[in-house]
């Protein structure tokens, strides 16, 4: 299958509280998983699906998809994920091998932050009674932890950055920028976090240390977005910890990743018929299973999918990517006519993109020759021509028309 991902998102968190289950749960991929701190110590990498809605169905045609799955009229769509490990506090000053977990941030575009929901971790991931911990102060302590980090980077180097950027009278969202580029920080987040702040541009040296923290932090909320994963949410502490995570700016998805994983397991073993995302499950041959294991698709059948739509993993990965991110999924064809490449293959391929992506940009995407070469794209919809300022929205069927066509 080729790859259609573009985006990394990071998979945080302090040690204990699920992350290399959640991250099994959407990618089926092993990870160790044990009820102790650094479990994970190298960063685990995997491919999971975002599910959307396929256009096949819309075309009243049999598609054929390349780098993509789809099943029952659901394209999965695949993305990258990798699993840091747990981040503990100081680890801004390298308590824990932080800074080499941090570190592994900077290639992330968002995060989702797995949060022990039911109270039963504390702050350093060791494992303690029910309800004896406050979940928000791990999203407060992960807070302070990243933004510390980058105000390192940034502190050793800022009197000559603002300075420089005062002698030029350039501004400072340009050296700004190019100090960040390690941490895939654009100048636009930049501006924009200093416009949020009300700091001078022009006049950087004149900040104090708290507007400089103030910029940092800010800065970290716009460049490395963040899900807040509810885990853990089937244990008898976790509503009323959940109810106040709501209340926190974040988006909050309640996550049993435990039930997703045993789910999953048994859906590639063709146990049951189950999908990601699915609100319920079907028992598919019980005969070769126990009678234990069929007590526990049950429970997660009464304690979950009774009381929530989902467990919440895919769920997860969609607003991550469809909310956090903001992207959507657009098909490119060769021939609109018959929604095929020059193989013949029908809707072959979908892409993830930004919204508010142009045809042209989108060529680019396709092959760097397509948008050397655009002369303009056609609607497969409607088979209109568009021009290269098009905006394309999400479920569009592309074709691209260039002076050396391509697929």
């Amino acid at each position: 299958m080729q790859r259609s991902y573009s985006r990394l998102l990071g998979i945080v968190g302090k040690p204990n509280t699920g992350k290399s289950t959640f991250f099994s749960a959407a990618t089926l991929s092993t990870a160790d998983i044990a009820n102790y701190p650094f479990t994970t110590i190298k960063p685990n990498r995997g491919v999971g699906y975002v599910r959307t809605p396929c256009v096949h169905e819309d075309f009243k045609v049999q598609d054929t998809p390349r780098n993509s799955l789809c099943l029952n009229g659901t394209r999965l769509v695949p993305v990258e994920l990798i699993d840091i490990a747990g981040i503990v506090p100081g680890a801004w000053e390298g308590r824990g091998l932080g800074n080499q977990f941090l570190d592994e941030i900077r290639r992330a575009d968002a995060l989702i932050h797995v949060v022990d929901v039911s109270g039963g971790t504390d702050i350093e991931g060791k494992s303690c009674k029910l309800g004896e911990h406050d979940p928000l102060e791990d999203v407060r302590f992960l807070e302070r932890e990243i933004t510390l980090w980058m105000v390192n980077i940034l502190k050793k180097d800022w009197p000559k950055i603002s300075r420089t950027a005062e002698a030029d009278k350039k501004g400072i969202a340009t050296p700004l920028e190019e100090k960040l580029t390690g941490l895939g920080i654009k100048k636009v987040s930049v501006g924009e976090a200093i416009r949020r702040c009300g700091l001078n541009v022009d006049k950087p040296t004149l900040w104090s240390d708290e507007d400089f923290y103030q910029f940092v932090d800010t800065l970290r909320r716009i460049s490395k977005p963040m899900l807040i994963i509810a885990n853990k949410v089937d244990l008898p502490t976790s509503q009323i910890n959940l109810e106040r995570l709501k209340k926190l700016e974040y988006t909050v998805i309640a996550v049993c990743a435990e039930a997703e994983l045993a789910l999953r397991r048994a859906a590639e073993k063709q146990l049951i018929d189950y999908k990601p995302g699915d609100k319920d499950f079907k028992i598919l041959a019980p005969e070769k299973m126990s009678a234990g294991q069929i007590k526990a698709l049950e429970s997660i059948r009464e304690k979950i999918f009774s009381t929530t739509d989902s467990t919440g993993v895919q769920e997860a990965l969609n607003t991550a990517y469809f909310k956090l991110l903001d992207m959507v999924t657009i098909y490119p064809v060769e021939d609109p006519e018959h929604l095929t490449n020059h193989d013949g293959q029908v809707l072959p391929d979908a892409y993830l993109v930004p919204n508010g992506i142009t045809a042209h940009q989108f060529a680019y995407i396709i092959h760097t020759e397509l948008g050397e070469n655009f002369i303009y794209a056609v609607d497969a919809r409607n088979k209109r021509r568009i021009g290269e300022d098009a905006v394309l929205k999400d479920r569009d069927v592309i074709s691209i028309v260039s002076a050396k066509k391509r697929a």
